[in-house]
């Protein structure tokens, strides 16, 4: 029998309180302190209120060439997440218990690889000379040897490959509370394979589509190890432009404003997206 708190009783305060405490101490607390360097002036006139990191960011293109392509790529990275995770999602739910615990165990097992080795894996099929080439020369497909490396091609299928469990582990997640009855009952009314699946299981699995392209959009927005192996130095994203600005530049003041200006910009685009589909998922 499913039990509801009571209301006014402190369970729900007990039940928060640890992932509040580190929310914040692990998010919360860290953004404050990137928003304060942020709009700190450093040098001759160091404490001084500023806003100069920021018209730094605004006034100089090469910076806005690499907020166009980070989200341009997180976007496309996401599309292609959604287009291939769903179907997949969808066999997974359907399958039997033997199979659907082998395709979790396919889909699970690459997260158990640190990122960096599945990278350098990567490397070594897109470089020039590397798997991919070799086959393209087997199928007679191509003369010369040819290389993904340092194109945004190239980092769309590592990041793809990276990201795609989360979108479908989460979509399974929603498509199994779907009572099987409803696909029955359309079944029964006359619609097809696709037709119920349109009608009934894409829209009652909204949630979990929403939640795992946030979740996969986030990641590949804030990601620059992949990024910056496969694309190299000349396709920087944001994130990689902070870690330059903080470690090689140390200039910690644009690289928090970098950081700040990224984070609005996620928020601005993922905050819209979550209403909108939780509408569309009646939740």
């Amino acid at each position: 029998m499913t039990q509801s708190l009571r209301p006014g009783s402190r369970e729900p305060a007990f039940l928060l309180a640890p992932g509040l405490f580190f929310l914040l101490i692990a998010f919360f607390f860290p953004t404050l302190q990137l928003l304060a360097q942020s709009v700190i002036a450093v040098g001759s006139e160091a404490g001084r209120l500023t806003l100069e990191h920021y018209a730094k960011a605004f006034s100089d293109d090469f910076y806005a060439g690499i907020a166009f392509r980070t989200f341009k790529l997180s976007i496309i990275i996401t599309a292609i997440c959604l287009l291939i995770g769903f179907p997949l999602a969808v066999a997974m739910s359907r399958a039997g218990r033997g199979v659907r615990t082998l395709l979790i165990l396919i889909i699970v097992l690459p997260l158990m690889t640190s990122v960096v080795i599945r990278t350098f894996g990567w490397l070594v099929i897109l470089g020039p000379g590397g798997v991919l080439s070799w086959t393209l020369n087997a199928l007679g497909l191509i003369d010369n040897s040819v290389s993904l490396m340092h194109t945004e091609t190239g980092i769309v299928i590592a990041m793809v490959q990276v990201l795609l469990p989360f979108l479908v582990l989460t979509t399974l997640g929603s498509l199994n509370q779907i009572p099987k009855s409803l696909e029955e009952a359309a079944r029964v009314m006359g619609a097809g394979f696709f037709r119920g699946i349109r009608h009934v299981t894409l829209p009652m699995s909204v949630p979990g589509l929403a939640s795992g392209s946030v979740l996969v959009f986030a990641l590949s927005i804030s990601s620059f190890i992949t990024p910056s192996l496969v694309g190299g130095v000349r396709l920087p994203v944001v994130a990689g432009s902070i870690y330059q600005q903080m470690t090689g530049s140390f200039d910690w003041g644009f690289g928090a404003a970098l950081s700040v200006l990224l984070l609005i910009a996620t928020l601005v685009l993922i905050v819209p997206y979550m209403v909108l589909t939780s509408r569309m998922g009646g939740r």
